[in-house]
C-alpha cells in the first residue's frame, strides 16, 4: 500500500524558481560574498511581492521537490559505495545548521532534518511536512538553506561547483521533453 506521503501524490511546484535562487546563492558563496547584495535582495523582494498565495505554495513545493531530488541523487551516490545516505548526510547537515543559529534557530532544525529524512526514505518532504500544518514564517529561510546545503554537499562530492544545478536543470529539461 502506498503512503499518503509518497512522492507521486505531491505537487512538484516551481522547481525552476527555487533552483535559480539556490544557484544564485551558491555563486555568491563561491565568489566569497556572504551577504546578499542590495540588487539580489531587491530582486528577491520583487519576486516575492509578485506572487499570490498559490505561487508562494508552488515555491514551497518546489523547494521540497528540490530537496527530494538532491536526496535521491545523494542516495544513489552513497549507495554505490555501500553507504547509507542518511548516515552521512543528516549528521553533516545538522552540524552545519547548529553552527548557523541566525539562519537555523534551534526550533526549526528538527523540521529541516525531518524533510531530509523524509526524502531519504522516499517520502515527499512537502506532504510529510503538511501533516503538521502550514509552514511558519520562521521556517522559510531554513527551508531554502536546507536545499542550498544539500546542493553544496553534492557539489563537494562531485568536485564541481555547478554540478547540483546542472543535475536538476538537465532533469527538468528531460522531463519537459518526455
Amino acid at each position: 500500500m502506498s503512503s499518503p506521503c509518497a512522492p507521486e501524490h505531491a505537487s512538484a511546484g516551481d522547481v525552476g524558481a527555487v533552483l535559480m535562487m539556490i544557484d544564485s546563492h551558491l555563486k555568491a558563496v563561491y565568489d566569497g560574498r556572504t551577504e546578499r547584495g542590495a540588487e539580489q535582495q531587491a530582486l528577491t523582494d520583487q519576486f516575492a511581492a509578485s506572487m499570490d498565495a498559490e505561487g508562494f505554495d508552488d515555491v514551497l513545493d518546489g523547494a521540497c521537490t528540490l530537496i527530494y531530488m538532491f536526496m535521491k541523487w545523494l542516495g544513489m551516490a552513497y549507495e554505490s559505495h555501500g553507504k547509507d545516505v542518511l548516515e552521512y548526510v543528516v549528521p553533516s547537515l545538522v552540524a552545519t545548521m547548529r553552527m548557523m543559529p541566525k539562519s537555523f534557530p534551534p526550533e526549526v532544525i528538527p523540521t529541516m532534518t525531518g524533510l531530509v529524512v523524509a526524502a531519504g526514505t522516499d517520502l515527499s518532504p512537502s506532504l510529510w511536512r503538511g501533516q503538521y500544518g502550514y509552514w511558519t514564517k520562521e521556517e522559510m529561510t531554513p527551508l531554502e538553506a536546507t536545499a542550498f546545503l544539500l546542493a553544496e554537499h553534492i557539489n563537494r562530492l562531485a568536485d564541481d561547483r555547478d554540478f547540483a544545478t546542472r543535475l536538476i536543470a538537465e532533469a527538468l529539461t528531460d522531463a519537459g521533453e518526455g
